[in-house]
């Protein structure tokens, strides 16, 4: 049975390689995380599928990246799924960078401008996402001279003796520059006791923040009130952190939406019913929003479903190219029981 699925899932790869190029890497790597996800339970990078969270990845370009046209991103920013208020509030720091561009090309004063920003949600939600997005945005208005993201989070700054967390820390901080540095749940920064260097690692960040203010922009990230109670708690934090952007749960429609699109870019289609079972579905893990991890849940829903897709279409004797398309209810079934 197993070698079928395999061989199904490489028919899947042949046929839709000659329908589109442009959806080729997308669909490669959903069917590849399917047969992974069957095969030994976690993705092909030990990703949202596996129980244990992924060490810190830190993403940066080599190179400085093309500056992208205004108009453009605002439109990229207008076609995300949700965040109704995200999308405002993202809009309004935009004009607020813009204004400050434009008088500094004119020659007139500026007032210090703080673009550090904390966001505060559930896992989920669309923060990184965002937070890359800003990175660009910065860049096209020459604010920032690579617009790249670097993502860490504590592992990724602490070590465990004196005077390491400095280094290692300073490392960080300096891939980041040209970019965005986004720490996620930053509050695990804060002291835990007498041996603990965490505080060392903020003290850091702040002081490379002064530094190389006008090239870098640091993003914390993580709970909401949790980051609340960390930006309150050290003075210096306060001072350079005064951005909030609150991300909400995404709706049962808002992540209908998202898996539909994911469907969309992968040439699938949903049949027999299909949809209607995944409301159901979406509008139970709406209720418990967190636990079923937001965008991140449909990702791993979605996956599941092609899996469960791949083990129905290894029992046919022929497929075709619209069954290789063709998402059941059936297909959603098998999958919401994978959940359980």
């Amino acid at each position: 049975m197993a070698d079928r699925r395999d061989e199904i899932i490489s028919q899947q790869l042949e046929i839709i390689r000659s329908m589109t190029e442009k959806n080729l890497g997308n669909l490669t790597s959903d069917l590849e995380d399917a047969l992974m996800i069957r095969k030994t339970g976690k993705k092909s990078d030990d990703g949202a599928a596996s129980e244990n969270k992924a060490a810190p990845q830190e993403k940066t370009e080599a190179e400085e990246a093309p500056a992208e046209p205004l108009e453009k991103l605002m439109e990229e920013l207008d076609s995300y799924i949700g965040l109704t208020e995200v999308r405002s509030e993202v809009k309004s720091l935009i004009n607020l960078a813009k204004v400050y561009t434009l008088r500094r090309k004119n020659d007139l004063p500026v007032a210090d401008m703080s673009l550090h920003m904390v966001f505060s949600g559930n896992p989920g939600t669309g923060k990184t996402m965002i937070g890359r997005f800003m990175a660009r945005v910065y860049h096209t208005l020459g604010i920032l001279s690579k617009g790249h993201l670097v993502e860490t989070d504590r592992s990724g700054l602490v070590a465990g003796y004196v005077g390491q967390t400095a280094l290692k820390t300073a490392k960080v901080l300096e891939s980041s520059l040209g970019g965005v540095l986004f720490i996620d749940e930053a509050y695990a920064l804060s002291s835990k006791g007498e041996n603990d260097f965490g505080q060392e690692a903020i003290d850091t960040v702040l002081k490379y923040m002064e530094d190389h203010r006008d090239d870098i922009v640091v993003i914390v990230a993580g709970y909401t009130e949790p980051m609340r109670q960390f930006i309150s708690s050290n003075p210096g934090l306060e001072s350079r952190f005064n951005k909030y952007v609150d991300f909400a749960d995404y709706t049962a429609d808002e992540m209908l939406g998202i898996f539909k699109f994911n469907c969309k870019k992968s040439c699938y289609v949903l049949t027999d019913g299909a949809e209607e079972r995944l409301r159901e579905l979406l509008a139970a893990a709406a209720e418990e929003a967190e636990r079923f991890g937001n965008g991140r849940g449909v990702r791993n829903l979605f996956e599941k479903v092609l899996s469960a897709q791949a083990d129905r279409l290894s029992a046919l004797e022929e497929v075709t190219r619209d069954n290789l398309m063709e998402i059941t209810r059936d297909d959603v079934d098998a999958a919401s029981r994978s959940e359980t």
